[in-house]
């Protein structure tokens, strides 16, 4: 039986009619770092802000790497599988009902949301996903019709280039999601432009 023990986390049950925004730190972060995002991004939301397992160098991630932009496969699977059975314990313990779930990622938690589409799509109703790339490419092409994801990305990203992006956007499409590709002329960072577009984004897929 899966329980919310598994991870370190914190819930706030703000907004009872709203979605359920799945906050998913990059590197480094821990359960509190995408609270006040969350609450901007939608004010009727309730949060579900789990903290990474993994600490690389003593910093909370949800999976391990192997060096910049080589991720631990195997790893990466096993924490992916970890991750959607917390969601789904939380949906239980916190009586969610049919609440629809929607993963708010950054660079690292952006990486794990992805992992979850494609391995576990009927995890979430949607994602932002926030500096993404490709985690990994599934043996079967999941389902995500019905499923909308917007992807931010930045074209002077030193961590994820174009190309990386355009590859994830492409494998999302392909399995049916429906895609919100935005690009900015920023780096890994995230500017006020692309959070106000994110909450627009929000507000029309998931009022």
């Amino acid at each position: 039986m899966h329980t919310t023990s598994a991870f370190a986390h914190r819930f706030v049950p703000i907004g009872t009619n709203g979605p359920v925004l799945l906050l998913l730190h990059g590197t480094g972060g821990n359960e509190d770092d995408l609270l006040d995002l969350g609450k901007s991004l939608h004010p009727g939301a309730a949060l579900l802000s789990p903290r990474g397992k993994v600490l690389e160098n003593g910093m909370p991630r949800f999976f391990r790497r192997l060096a910049e932009g080589v991720f631990d496969q195997e790893d990466l699977v096993h924490r992916t599988h970890e991750l959607a059975d917390f969601v789904a314990a939380a949906a239980t313990e916190y009586q969610l009902g049919g609440r629809k779930i929607v993963a708010i990622g950054y660079s690292n938690g952006a990486n794990i949301a992805a992992g979850v589409l494609l391995l576990r799509p009927q995890t979430l109703a949607g994602a932002v996903l926030l500096r993404a790339m490709v985690p990994l490419v599934p043996e079967k092409r999941p389902n995500l019709k019905g499923i909308s994801v917007l992807l931010a990305a930045g074209r002077r990203d030193s961590f994820v280039p174009p190309e990386g992006t355009k590859q994830l956007a492409d494998l999302l499409q392909k399995a049916g999601a429906n895609l919100t590709l935005r690009w900015s002329d920023r780096g890994h960072q995230l500017g006020s432009t692309e959070i106000d577009e994110a909450r627009q984004w929000l507000q029309e897929h998931f009022p």
